[in-house]
């Protein structure tokens, strides 16, 4: 199979959260299962290392429809453990200092970047037989196929189109006077972007691939609900029939506690020794002394739906459980005020870390005893497989990947769950927790099982190689 994986952001290039991940790991997954894949993303200028940039093989230059104009585009590539990326490069569309989105024209580079990302077939050797677009960024890429590509023959010969949603809250939602001067859909089709009465860069997406996929089976079903589809429940509930999802995984190499060498100590399912010096050296960090009760973590974005409103709500219930805490993360002002609030009354059992740090966040993993991920809601969530890999107790809500991915304690599970958004059955499941770590031997068994979990991407590979030979009639 040839699969041309189109994302907006992929490791170790550029990153803002787990779309990254998932394009830096499953294209390198494909691979090493047999096949062919390849990565086109943008080329961040400013958000590239310089030997990243040393390395880039320049193809050649060409130019992009948007809207009634063209527009130049540099092709580059880079290949990185066995899969080659391509890069689209604009200097106007994506030199830009302040991160990857965020800007007043992103819909406009958006529009570039997908129909760039078939243009650039003309120039290249690879020919995909199949397209796998992301999130809202790429949504436009089965559209503007659809419409202008599909029996333009040659190297646009059939080409299958997967979609898969990563956040449903990001849709790439904006007004109809876009369509003309920036999308540049003929105004007798712009009813396959329409929705509400605005333009809806996913909803053309789910109207037109041949696939949608999300990143965890419960969210595909969560999706339908209004209550978790951001309003685009009424087209997927009629898409549904092409509709299915597949639980994200963890590059396992990367997040090694055998091999880690950004942690204190090195440890393994059969050895837990070195996690007792990485727990210390978190300490040591925070500048909290160490006392003989449970760490629990935090590493998150601060935003509602990630479940810090129950938290706040217990707070104090929690530190009188006997446990120490210590949260990583920045977003909204009220969660960064509360935490830093938390740490001045409690500067012996709460540590606080505002905004975020890579090595920091793995020593966190590596360190902590317990880690709570509460989410209203969460697609597929990746920092759940990434504790437990280390041996760290993930505590949950059960809803979408999170409820895929862990399985509660008491049915010789590697974690603790909790159904309803509720902060006192959250509290219930942290005490739970706690009662489990004061049986030392139990609580070891429970360690050795979360970090033999298989959270790596082989098994999601093999289902989205089924995918892809499913829509080429292989």
């Amino acid at each position: 199979m040839r699969i041309l994986y189109a994302a907006s952001e992929a490791r170790p290039f550029a990153a803002s959260g787990g779309l990254a991940d998932v394009a830096g790991s499953l294209p390198k997954a494909l691979c090493a299962a047999g096949e062919e894949a390849c990565v086109v993303m943008p080329y961040y200028v400013n958000s590239f290392k310089p030997e990243q940039k040393e390395k880039m093989n320049y193809i050649t230059n060409f130019t992009v429809p948007v809207g009634w104009r063209s527009q130049y585009c540099g092709l580059f590539s880079q290949q990185v453990d066995g899969v080659t990326y391509f890069f689209i490069d604009n200097e106007f569309y994506f030199k830009r200092d302040n991160g990857l989105y965020g800007y007043y024209d992103d819909a406009e580079r958006y529009v570039f970047f997908s129909r760039a990302v078939l243009e650039m077939l003309k120039y290249i050797q690879f020919k995909p037989q199949v397209i796998n677009s992301n999130d809202w960024q790429c949504a436009l890429i089965p559209v503007y196929y659809d419409l202008f590509y599909r029996n333009a023959g040659g190297c646009y010969d059939n080409i299958k189109h997967v979609f898969t949603i990563h956040n449903i809250g990001y849709q790439g939602q904006y007004g109809l006077d876009l369509v003309k001067d920036i999308v540049g859909i003929p105004p007798h089709k712009v009813n396959i972007i329409e929705y509400d009465g605005d333009i809806n860069f996913m909803k053309g997406a789910i109207e037109v691939a041949d696939k949608v996929t999300t990143v965890s089976p419960t969210y595909a079903k969560e999706i339908l609900d209004p209550w978790f589809s951001h309003g685009l429940d009424r087209i997927l509930v009629s898409k549904q029939y092409k509709t299915c999802g597949f639980l994200n995984g963890i590059d396992t190499e990367m997040y090694n506690p055998e091999t880690d060498s950004g942690i204190a100590a090195n440890f393994s399912a059969k050895d837990h020794k070195g996690k007792a010096a990485c727990k210390s050296a978190i300490f040591n960090e925070f500048g909290m002394p160490e006392y003989k009760i449970p760490l629990l973590a935090m590493i998150s974005r601060f935003a509602d739906h990630k479940g810090f409103d129950l938290v706040r709500a217990v707070f104090d219930d929690i530190i009188a459980t006997d446990m120490q805490v210590v949260i990583l993360g920045s977003g909204e002002s009220q969660y960064e005020e509360f935490f830093q609030n938390m740490h001045w009354r409690y500067p012996d059992k709460v540590g606080f870390y505002r905004g975020f740090n890579t090595g920091l966040a793995k020593r966190i993993y590596a360190g902590a005893d317990m880690f709570l991920m509460p989410s209203k809601s969460e697609p597929c969530g990746l920092a759940q497989m990434i504790s437990a890999r280390y041996g760290t107790i993930p505590i949950v809500r059960a809803t979408g990947g999170l409820k895929d991915s862990i399985v509660d304690y008491g049915d010789n599970g590697i974690g603790f769950t909790f159904q309803s958004y509720n902060a006192h059955d959250m509290l219930g499941a942290i005490q739970r927790a706690k009662g489990a770590y004061d049986n030392r031997m139990s609580w070891g068994r429970l360690v050795t099982r979360a970090m033999k979990a298989d959270f790596s991407w082989a098994q999601s590979a093999k289902l989205y190689i089924g995918l892809y030979k499913e829509l080429c009639g292989e």
